[in-house]
């Protein structure tokens, strides 16, 4: 029998095959998706109060407000969390973050969102360098692990812009009002509450005493809205929005106490260099500048 009866398949062919397979898949759960969208509409009255309803979960309110500071303004905002949240409960749209391709020590990732009631979409390509800046230098990823992660929190950013530019910008402020009204009502000042918060400081660094220079004041005497406050600029260092250091004096170049802050003064344990001491021999060397403030003073009174 000979060879020549049977068909014989090229790679390439195969890769087309595949392609083709993947893009008919891909057309079809998009006519789907439009299809089910169309014949479920969705009730934005119900979408709101199940948005709204949401936002009373203290542990949704704790991390849904960033807050970063811009040209000497304080901005906040609704987080990647609240985002998602909004997206969940106003319904038929689909959002998240796909790797295109790892390719020279970086990766080609797309964040999306996708309203598919009203076919909005709203979409991000982006690099991300397969790098984390420490110590003043770029330090390469090979983990995979910490590739994952980088991508992942830089991913989110751009996820929470799409979904938010899909989203009616009244629903959006209506839901950070209400996780604001939430945090101001479960604002745990008790020791306890402080301690939990102080403790999640920790994790980049912020101590005790920066976070006292912070609000003016003791722990102990920390008031709910600064409570508020505080988890807003946490979330914000969570998410990557801004820095410590943006927020928090290091007080190991100037350390400035509460009772001082308070008064108003400040002070300054800057330690001054010594002082030469001055020795006899000096004592016994003329000073020109002396010399001439004592002429100086013949003159006047001569004249």
């Amino acid at each position: 029998m000979s060879l020549n009866n049977f068909p014989v398949q090229l790679p390439s062919q195969n890769v087309n095959a595949v392609a083709q397979t993947d893009q008919s898949r891909s057309i079809a759960e998009v006519q789907a998706a439009l299809m089910i969208a169309r014949m479920n509409p969705r009730d934005q009255r119900q979408s709101m109060d199940r948005i709204l309803n949401a936002c009373t979960r203290q542990h949704l309110a704790r991390s849904a407000i960033y807050q970063y500071a811009r040209g000497g303004t304080n901005i906040s905002g609704a987080s990647i969390r609240l985002a998602e949240a909004i997206a969940q409960q106003w319904g038929n749209i689909q959002f998240g973050i796909r790797e295109i391709e790892q390719i020279n020590g970086g990766s080609t990732v797309q964040a999306f969102a996708w309203d598919v009631e009203t076919n909005t979409r709203r979409e991000v390509t982006f690099h991300v360098p397969h790098e984390r800046r420490a110590g003043g230098t770029n330090k390469k990823l090979t983990d995979p692990r910490d590739i994952y992660e980088l991508v992942a929190n830089q991913g989110s950013r751009r996820l929470r812009a799409c979904i938010l530019a899909i989203i009616p910008s009244d629903v959006t402020e209506s839901a950070v009002e209400q996780c604001e009204q939430t945090l101001m009502a479960s604002a745990d000042v008790s020791p306890e509450g402080v301690k939990r918060l102080v403790d999640a400081f920790t994790e980049f660094g912020v101590t005790k005493e920066q976070i006292e220079i912070r609000i003016q004041r003791r722990l102990d005497a920390i008031q709910p809205a600064q409570v508020v406050n505080l988890r807003k600029i946490y979330t914000s260092i969570r998410d990557g929005m801004s820095a410590p250091d943006e927020w928090f004096e290091a007080v190991a170049k100037k350390s400035r106490s509460v009772d001082s802050l308070i008064g108003g003064s400040t002070v300054d344990k800057t330690i001054a260099p010594p002082q030469e001491p001055i020795t006899s021999a000096k004592l016994d060397t003329p000073d020109p500048y002396a010399e001439w403030l004592v002429r100086l003073e013949t003159v006047k009174i001569s004249v």
